[in-house]
């Protein structure tokens, strides 16, 4: 994927400023900086709930504009800060909501059933989001932004909402499943550790990137990847 020329303006703000950005398949960018510097708006208008007002973003090769726009959306997956489960749902159709309303070629439980597995909550499939903790929470808004088999993953601020053992839990969880599911990642965080955990670190400021450094994995990262390396 790539970011060419991109600049986005609101009314008495410029929150991307010309910006330039590629990223590898498989790679994990964690894109960091103060509130307000601009990683939102990033993953926004890479995720295509956001349009810049000038240049272009490319997925595979592609540039978006509107005609597909909604195609690009069901080939991603989001996980934002706050979980967005709904609470009159299961866990297991929380998973399963974003494609409830459309055909597909697989087997929607089988799929949902699948996916919490992986994220450890197989065995809590009827719970409904009241009855789960915080970092359980997340687990399913993972498993959730999983179900289309996306390639590319947008994550804002994935650990915002969580204390530091849980937050961790999450990030470990993302790291795993990025390798199970051989994805591209792009993650917002303004936390030093979680970033640690990518391949790049790309810094924003006022709308700019700043720097863009590749991170060399410790021998306990490397670990929690299964000896991956970037």
């Amino acid at each position: 994927m790539a970011l060419r020329g991109v600049s986005r303006r609101y009314p008495g703000l410029t929150a991307l400023d010309g910006i330039d950005l590629e990223v590898a398949a498989g790679e994990v960018v964690m894109l960091t900086g103060a509130s307000g510097a601009g990683k939102s708006t990033v993953l926004h208008v890479t995720g295509g709930m956001d349009q810049p007002d000038e240049g272009h973003v490319e997925i595979d090769g592609t540039e978006l504009v509107p005609r597909n726009l909604d195609r690009h959306r069901r080939r991603i997956g989001f996980v934002f800060q706050r979980f967005h489960l709904l609470p009159a749902l299961t866990a297991l159709d929380n998973v399963l909501a974003p494609v409830l309303p459309r055909r597909v070629d697989f087997d929607r439980r089988e799929r949902g059933m699948e996916l919490l597995e992986a994220v450890g909550l197989g065995d809590r499939s009827d719970a409904l989001p009241s009855q789960l903790s915080g970092g359980q929470q997340q687990r399913v808004a993972v498993a959730r932004a999983l179900v289309n088999r996306p390639g590319l993953l947008l994550a804002d601020e994935p650990t915002g909402n969580l204390d530091s053992v849980i937050g961790r839990e999450i990030i470990d969880l993302l790291m795993s499943l990025r390798e199970r599911y051989a994805m591209t990642m792009l993650i917002a965080t303004h936390d030093a550790e979680v970033a640690a955990n990518g391949d790049r670190v790309v810094r924003l400021q006022d709308g700019r990137i700043t720097s863009d450094q590749r991170v060399t994995p410790s021998g306990d990262v490397l670990n929690r990847l299964g000896g991956l390396r970037p």
